[in-house]
């Protein structure tokens, strides 16, 4: 395994994921979550993990993962990174020993949108479409993990990425951020 080789191909696909979210983020007018987005990922915790199962096309905590059975990478990032929607998790109340998802501050949805699109356009590369954060997105659509009213505001997002294009969706999702904030609704 070439070591030094991983480790900068994956701090560049860092850079570029985290280029790209700022972007989005300054795009909506979130200019400090657009900085800070995943520091979290420069940590040894996380790095090491991009060193040693990098691969170029998904996420390095996806095949530790599957190798190790868990991805310690992965509990690091979300337990540090508000714009992931596990990172809201807490104990249910009415049902003893299990998780669910709790209500994300708007703004934290609005972030998790735009490091979605910014994951697609890494990994997807020339294959990339307004449609594949959609997809991507599927597979965790009925965990209990996202909360009902989080679940709502992403969805609409994405879909509306998919089927109006990303011109439109930064517009609208721009004007929501202002609004959010004029308000403090759940921002």
């Amino acid at each position: 395994m070439n070591y030094l080789g991983n480790a900068w191909r994956h701090f560049m696909t860092v850079n570029r994921h985290k280029w790209e979210v700022m972007k989005n983020c300054f795009r909506i007018g979130l200019y400090k979550q657009g900085i800070l987005h995943d520091l979290s990922k420069y940590s040894w915790t996380e790095f090491k993990t991009g060193i040693m199962y990098f691969q170029g096309n998904r996420s390095p905590n996806t095949a530790e993962r599957l190798e190790t059975g868990v991805s310690v990478a992965w509990l690091h990032h979300k337990g540090r990174n508000k714009h992931h929607y596990e990172y809201w998790c807490d104990y249910d109340i009415d049902h003893k020993g299990e998780l669910i998802g709790c209500r994300m501050p708007y703004r934290y949805v609005a972030e998790m949108f735009c490091d979605r699109v910014a994951a697609s356009k890494i990994y997807k590369g020339k294959e990339y479409d307004d449609g594949c954060p959609w997809e991507y997105y599927l597979p965790a659509k009925e965990t209990k993990l996202i909360e009902a009213k989080t679940k709502q505001e992403l969805e609409e997002l994405l879909l509306m990425l998919k089927n109006e294009g990303e011109e439109k969706t930064f517009e609208y999702l721009k004007s929501e951020v202002a609004r959010r904030k004029r308000e403090h609704d759940g921002f």
